[in-house]
Protein backbone atom coordinates (compact mmCIF):
# COMPACT_ATOMS: atom_id res chain seq x y z
CA UNK A 1 0.00 0.00 0.00
CA UNK A 2 2.79 2.41 0.84
CA UNK A 3 5.91 2.98 -1.23
CA UNK A 4 9.25 3.13 0.52
CA UNK A 5 10.50 6.67 1.10
CA UNK A 6 14.07 5.89 0.10
CA UNK A 7 14.73 3.19 -2.42
CA UNK A 8 17.96 1.29 -2.21
CA UNK A 9 20.81 3.21 -3.85
CA UNK A 10 22.03 1.90 -7.17
CA UNK A 11 25.51 3.20 -6.32
CA UNK A 12 26.03 1.32 -3.10
CA UNK A 13 28.39 -1.63 -3.11
CA UNK A 14 29.01 -4.30 -0.58
CA UNK A 15 32.39 -4.88 0.99
CA UNK A 16 32.81 -8.14 -0.94
CA UNK A 17 32.26 -6.79 -4.47
CA UNK A 18 34.40 -4.12 -6.08
CA UNK A 19 32.72 -1.20 -7.77
CA UNK A 20 32.16 -1.60 -11.49
CA UNK A 21 32.93 2.07 -12.21
CA UNK A 22 36.18 3.97 -11.74
CA UNK A 23 36.71 6.21 -8.76
CA UNK A 24 39.00 9.19 -8.58
CA UNK A 25 40.65 10.42 -5.45
CA UNK A 26 40.00 13.86 -4.04
CA UNK A 27 43.44 14.96 -5.25
CA UNK A 28 42.68 13.80 -8.80
CA UNK A 29 39.37 15.67 -8.77
CA UNK A 30 41.11 18.82 -7.53
CA UNK A 31 43.79 18.45 -10.22
CA UNK A 32 41.06 18.28 -12.87
CA UNK A 33 39.29 21.35 -11.46
CA UNK A 34 42.49 23.35 -11.11
CA UNK A 35 43.71 22.53 -14.61
CA UNK A 36 40.31 23.52 -15.99
CA UNK A 37 40.32 26.89 -14.21
CA UNK A 38 43.90 27.59 -15.26
CA UNK A 39 43.17 26.56 -18.87
CA UNK A 40 40.18 28.93 -18.94
CA UNK A 41 42.36 31.69 -17.50
CA UNK A 42 44.94 30.93 -20.21
CA UNK A 43 42.26 31.28 -22.90
CA UNK A 44 41.22 34.70 -21.56
CA UNK A 45 44.88 35.72 -21.29
CA UNK A 46 45.38 34.74 -24.93
CA UNK A 47 42.36 36.88 -25.88
CA UNK A 48 43.84 39.83 -23.99
CA UNK A 49 47.22 39.27 -25.66
CA UNK A 50 45.57 39.33 -29.08
CA UNK A 51 43.80 42.61 -28.25
CA UNK A 52 46.78 44.34 -26.63
CA UNK A 53 50.13 42.54 -26.78
CA UNK A 54 52.14 42.84 -23.59
CA UNK A 55 55.28 41.14 -22.25
CA UNK A 56 53.52 40.74 -18.89
CA UNK A 57 50.67 38.82 -20.53
CA UNK A 58 53.14 36.78 -22.61
CA UNK A 59 54.97 35.68 -19.46
CA UNK A 60 51.69 34.94 -17.68
CA UNK A 61 50.49 32.83 -20.62
CA UNK A 62 53.72 30.81 -20.62
CA UNK A 63 53.50 30.19 -16.88
CA UNK A 64 49.81 29.24 -17.09
CA UNK A 65 50.49 26.83 -19.95
CA UNK A 66 53.30 25.21 -17.94
CA UNK A 67 51.03 24.73 -14.89
CA UNK A 68 48.21 23.27 -17.00
CA UNK A 69 50.64 20.88 -18.68
CA UNK A 70 52.02 19.83 -15.27
CA UNK A 71 48.53 19.13 -13.92
CA UNK A 72 47.53 17.22 -17.05
CA UNK A 73 50.52 14.91 -16.98
CA UNK A 74 52.55 16.76 -19.59
CA UNK A 75 49.76 17.35 -22.11
CA UNK A 76 50.00 20.90 -23.41
CA UNK A 77 46.79 22.94 -23.25
CA UNK A 78 44.92 23.96 -26.37
CA UNK A 79 45.64 27.61 -27.06
CA UNK A 80 43.05 30.12 -28.20
CA UNK A 81 43.25 31.31 -31.79
CA UNK A 82 42.52 34.93 -32.60
CA UNK A 83 39.04 35.85 -33.73
CA UNK A 84 37.58 38.80 -35.62
CA UNK A 85 35.50 40.20 -32.76
CA UNK A 86 36.50 43.42 -31.04
CA UNK A 87 37.09 42.34 -27.43
CA UNK A 88 36.03 44.36 -24.40
CA UNK A 89 39.21 44.56 -22.30
CA UNK A 90 37.29 45.41 -19.12
CA UNK A 91 35.06 42.36 -19.47
CA UNK A 92 38.05 40.15 -20.24
CA UNK A 93 39.95 41.42 -17.18
CA UNK A 94 36.88 40.85 -14.97
CA UNK A 95 36.50 37.31 -16.31
CA UNK A 96 40.22 36.64 -15.85
CA UNK A 97 40.08 37.99 -12.28
CA UNK A 98 37.15 35.69 -11.46
CA UNK A 99 38.85 32.66 -13.02
CA UNK A 100 42.09 33.39 -11.15
CA UNK A 101 40.08 33.58 -7.92
CA UNK A 102 38.52 30.19 -8.58
CA UNK A 103 41.92 28.73 -9.39
CA UNK A 104 43.31 30.20 -6.17
CA UNK A 105 40.58 28.57 -4.08
CA UNK A 106 41.18 25.15 -5.64
CA UNK A 107 44.97 25.51 -5.48
CA UNK A 108 44.75 26.38 -1.79
CA UNK A 109 42.46 23.42 -1.18
CA UNK A 110 44.91 21.19 -3.02
CA UNK A 111 47.91 22.77 -1.22
CA UNK A 112 49.56 23.54 -4.57
CA UNK A 113 51.78 26.49 -3.71
CA UNK A 114 53.05 27.17 -7.23
CA UNK A 115 49.55 27.31 -8.72
CA UNK A 116 48.24 29.37 -5.79
CA UNK A 117 51.00 31.95 -6.18
CA UNK A 118 50.41 32.15 -9.94
CA UNK A 119 46.66 32.55 -9.46
CA UNK A 120 47.13 35.25 -6.80
CA UNK A 121 49.55 37.14 -9.05
CA UNK A 122 47.05 36.97 -11.90
CA UNK A 123 44.29 38.27 -9.64
CA UNK A 124 46.53 41.24 -8.79
CA UNK A 125 47.41 41.88 -12.46
CA UNK A 126 43.78 41.88 -13.57
CA UNK A 127 42.58 43.90 -10.59
CA UNK A 128 45.23 46.51 -11.37
CA UNK A 129 44.12 46.56 -15.01
CA UNK A 130 40.55 47.22 -13.88
CA UNK A 131 41.45 50.15 -11.58
CA UNK A 132 41.64 52.79 -14.37
CA UNK A 133 38.27 51.57 -15.66
CA UNK A 134 36.75 51.91 -12.19
CA UNK A 135 38.22 55.39 -11.70
CA UNK A 136 36.95 56.55 -15.10
CA UNK A 137 33.42 55.39 -14.22
CA UNK A 138 33.31 57.66 -11.14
Amino acid sequence: MYEPIRPKSVHSTTADTPADFPHRSREEELDIQLSGHLAALLAVTDELRAAAPSPVLDTAAERLAAQVARLRGGHAPVRAAGDDREPDPGALHRRAHALAGRALVVAASRADTAAAILAAEQMDVHAAALEPVALAAR
